[in-house]
């Protein structure tokens, strides 16, 4: 192993041959630990025919970009991507690693953490560096959201954590930056998979995922039945928002994991979050945190969602959710006469 490389780097995540937009957001996160430190900001892309999209990640932040393209990573198998992550970390041995808490770096970031021996803080809700120790705090949410914990790691390098994806705003694009472009081939032998890539099926959900979404419409237990979420998707689809959903809807096979909401699910950051039917349990409030307005309907005066709520509206959910989908109807259909006219 090299020595302490002190370089703080974040994994991008790749779709084809697309960086995904999570992979800027970390940037912005890592920008703020590596001036500090005065210590070089990289990030790790792998997959394949990615080259030539190096240069987004310099404008959105890096100041290195180690690069690693080959016809196998084509698609995600996490055994795979750990062993790269494994053999890059042993090689250069950077100080700090950030990856992003989606379902990939989830996957990839406990089996690397396991796999070198090395620290690893989920779900972090802000980063800094202890300006006596030098050494990474990691602030996250415990006892179910109650508390917000500071965490240092032990052990060796990399300290390793995820952080909220749509938690931090990635930083102005200058395609004038400069930066280093390390294209890294690795031994034969960790180029290949015990796993097989059957087929990708993409959710069928309204709207974008969840963790992406600005607008999310949330349905819960007051939702009554599975047959009602059809109402918070027309909702949806006339904001432009996403269908969101309380672990009790999802325990109930109303909706699928993939809409759940929560600690226990999906901690989510949109600019508006509706609630509708939905008690607030504390770790649904804990995963709705970050929301910038949080609008709740509920029949019960003393739900605690409306402790956190900025409108809170009392009243049957779906009369509601009724009124408000036939009055945004209304108003579409004026303007279109308008238009028209």
């Amino acid at each position: 192993m090299n020595g302490t490389n002190k370089e703080v780097w974040t994994l991008a995540e790749v779709r084809g041959k697309t960086i995904h937009p999570v992979s800027k957001e970390l940037l912005a996160w890592g920008r703020e630990l590596a001036d500090p430190m005065r210590v070089p900001l990289a990030s790790i892309l792998v997959g394949s025919g990615v080259a030539p999209r190096a240069e987004e990640l310099i404008a959105a932040g890096a100041d290195k970009v180690y690069i690693v393209d080959d016809p196998s990573f084509e698609n995600f198998l996490c055994d795979e991507q750990v062993g790269i992550l494994e053999y890059l970390t042993d090689k250069y041995n950077p100080s700090i690693l950030i990856a992003s808490a989606t379902t990939r770096g989830r996957t990839v970031m406990p089996m690397l953490s396991a796999r070198i021996g090395c620290g690893l803080t989920a779900d972090c809700t802000e980063l800094s560096i202890d300006p006596v120790s030098g050494r990474l705090i990691q602030t996250r949410p415990a006892i179910g959201g109650n508390v917000m914990a500071d965490i240092k790691t032990r052990g060796r390098d990399p300290q390793m954590c995820t952080v909220r994806p749509k938690s931090k705003r990635p930083l102005d694009t200058d395609r004038s930056r400069k930066g280093e472009l390390i294209k890294v081939s690795p031994p034969q032998s960790l180029l290949g998979s015990a796993l097989k890539f059957l087929g990708f099926t993409p959710e069928t959900s309204v709207g974008l995922p969840i963790q992406e979404a600005e607008i999310i419409i949330s349905g819960g237990k007051g939702m009554k039945n599975a047959k009602n979420f059809a109402k918070l998707e027309e909702l949806a689809r006339l904001l432009g928002g996403t269908v969101g959903a309380s672990r009790m809807a999802v325990d109930l096979g109303w909706v699928p994991y993939s809409a759940q909401v929560g600690l226990s699910g999906k901690s989510v950051t949109p600019r508006i979050y509706m609630a509708f039917g939905i008690s607030g349990a504390v770790q649904h409030i804990a995963g709705i945190s970050g929301a910038e307005t949080i609008i709740a309907v509920n029949h019960d005066p003393e739900a605690p969602i409306f402790r956190v709520a900025d409108l809170s509206i009392q009243g049957d959910a779906m009369e509601i959710l009724d009124a408000l989908i036939d009055s945004l109807k209304k108003e579409q259909s004026e303007r279109w006469t308008l238009t028209a006219d």
